[in-house]
């Protein structure tokens, strides 16, 4: 994205994505790890979060919106304490938040027909909701996953492999010596040893696959998960103006109000389709 490098905290991720939830009503924010309470300074949950949180700036700088905003660009490039501070401040005071950010937004003239938007936003719904019980499984199906390649399975090949170095270790002392000079007794250790490399190899395999695929949906669920709101907030806005024009047919609100929520409407539409 650029050649900047700036230093930047989990407090400082959580704060901007408190600023982009406040400012994008209409878009999903990709979600951060999840806070820990305790374990914070563990290495291996730290390199996890450190994962997440790349996954988080990746997808953040491909965005065609949320990657050119202000506070973004602050967030990413600023590398003075004082002008951090200060556009901070800046982002903490803006007032085009939520959907009075739409009215910053140039949409094309053309009206669109309401019950095409109807039809689009019904459709979004029903694909959503399915998407989201999808996700959620392949994620729960990942965390799963690594803990059966952690645990279990490490576990089974652990107690093989010390059952058969066990042995191996009770043939030798029928040997009389502490290094056997049988073939057979070698080969068992061996095998157990085999094993008990099986468990760690088990252990570690996650990192190569369950556990990036679970990041990548802990990403795609937040995102999935908070679609649902932006329909809302739509929702509420055409409702709003049907409420408008129910008000305007019985002489209770001026045409020029009515055009005026019209525009508002249309250009949230816009903003959301």
């Amino acid at each position: 994205f650029n050649n900047i490098q700036v230093s930047r905290r989990y407090k400082h991720f959580d704060w901007l994505h408190e600023r982009l939830q406040e400012k994008f009503t209409l878009i999903p924010i990709p979600p951060l790890p999840d806070k820990q309470i305790s374990g914070r300074y563990d290495e291996q949950l730290i390199e996890r979060r450190r994962v997440q949180l790349q996954e988080f700036v990746d997808w953040m700088c491909k965005h065609p919106v949320l990657s050119k905003s202000e506070v973004w660009q602050h967030f990413l490039t600023c590398t003075d304490e004082k002008r951090w501070k200060a556009g901070k401040r800046q982002a903490e005071k803006d007032n085009l938040l939520g959907l009075n950010y739409c009215i910053s937004l140039v949409v094309p003239e053309k009206a669109l027909l309401q019950s095409q938007v109807d039809h689009i936003t019904e459709q979004c719904h029903t694909f959503i909701s399915s998407m989201d019980s999808s996700v959620k499984s392949v994620t729960n199906m990942c965390l799963a996953q690594t803990k059966r390649f952690q645990v279990a399975y490490k576990t089974d090949c652990q107690k093989t492999g010390e059952a058969f170095y066990n042995l191996g270790n009770a043939l030798s002392l029928d040997e009389g010596t502490i290094v056997s000079t049988s073939k057979l007794t070698s080969a068992i250790k061996l095998t157990g040893g085999a094993y008990i490399e099986i468990g760690r190899m088990y252990e570690d395999q996650p990192k190569y696959d369950w556990e990036p695929l679970g990041d990548k949906f802990h990403l795609y669920k937040g995102i999935v998960g908070s679609f649902p709101d932006s329909l809302a907030n739509h929702k509420g806005a055409v409702q709003k103006k049907r409420e408008c024009e129910r008000l305007t047919a019985e002489h209770k609100m001026e045409v020029a109000q009515l055009n005026e929520v019209l525009r508002r409407t249309e250009v949230i539409s816009y903003a959301l389709l």
